[in-house]
């Protein structure tokens, strides 16, 4: 069956109109006639059985309904450049389409890229970002880094690593101190974030205690966030360390109590059962499991006693 799809050529020529609102501009950008474009546009109105501009001797003005369609439109033509932009680039070559969790991909996995690059040349990594489950066949990623219990259906999963996150602050927050006790952590600011609501209720109920405010103090939806808030003084912030490893070494952070937030919850590699076979993804399977067992944590000290 027919597509009911207007031509490529009117979209674009619509698209490039409207952003202006003007045919002359359009026209220019696209090295047009000026009277080729009204006849595009014009044809897709037709098309349509919609009017999407009002001429007037000053010009033309999108109509609610041109106005509506062009955001459609402009969205799904970047989509399609996107695409074929992605073909034109991989030109045969063996890439891997990664989402990834994103401070994980930019802090922890990113920095090690090099070295997979380095031992298998011939497989290219592509990054994007995305934060919650989707459905593989509904998308083109090859595979997929997400923090989780690895219940996905239809694929296999590989645990990385927990976050074992701690409490993290600025230098000077510690006044002087190598570390505080948890009931000294209790007093000071509580910096939360968005996608682990609970997390502060849990490291104190670890350290046996019950502390009315633990879900109080501003919210951030990533980590990265809450290392910025933290760095400025802001507060408190529980913190996987292999997130902020930079942070940490340039004293920018420190860890302020080494007791870990407890978890079932991990870091898993998922790998759509259709793509189980692939030797990109298996070299690629290997490095990172090898690459996280082989990453170390600080050491868990005991807490500090009174003073």
């Amino acid at each position: 069956m027919r597509r009911k799809i207007p031509s490529t050529t009117a979209l674009v020529s619509f698209e490039a109109a409207a952003r202006h609102e003007s045919f002359t501009k359009a026209a220019n950008e696209l090295s047009l006639t000026q009277g080729a474009v009204c006849r595009q546009i014009g044809g897709l109105e037709e098309f349509l059985g919609v009017e999407l501009f009002r001429r007037s001797r000053r010009g033309v003005k999108l109509t609610e309904a041109g106005l509506s369609y062009s955001r459609r439109v402009a969205q799904q033509l970047d989509a399609v450049e996107r695409d074929t932009l992605s073909v034109m680039g991989q030109q045969g070559a063996n890439a891997i389409e990664l989402a990834v969790v994103p401070t994980f991909g930019t802090q922890w996995l990113l920095p090690r890229l090099k070295d997979f690059q380095h031992k298998h040349p011939d497989v290219t990594v592509h990054l994007t970002n995305r934060t919650r489950p989707f459905l593989f066949a509904d998308t083109d990623f090859d595979a997929a880094i997400y923090f989780g219990d690895a219940d996905w259906s239809g694929t296999h999963s590989h645990r990385l690593m927990s976050e074992n996150s701690m409490p993290v602050c600025s230098p000077s927050l510690l006044e002087g101190c190598d570390s505080l006790e948890a009931r000294e952590l209790a007093e000071l600011p509580l910096l939360q974030q968005t996608t682990r609501p609970y997390a502060w209720r849990q490291w104190f109920n670890a350290q046996d205690l019950d502390v009315a405010r633990d879900m109080t103090g501003p919210r951030y939806e990533l980590f990265s966030m809450l290392a910025q808030a933290a760095m400025h003084d802001m507060g408190i912030a529980l913190i996987p360390p292999f997130l902020i490893q930079r942070e940490l070494q340039e004293k920018r952070l420190v860890i302020a109590n080494t007791r870990s937030l407890p978890g079932s919850k991990a870091y898993h590699l998922m790998i759509p059962e259709r793509k189980v076979e692939s030797a990109s993804l298996t070299a690629f399977r290997d490095w990172l499991v090898e690459q996280a067992r082989t990453y170390q944590l600080p050491q868990e000290k005991p807490e500090p006693s009174a003073r």
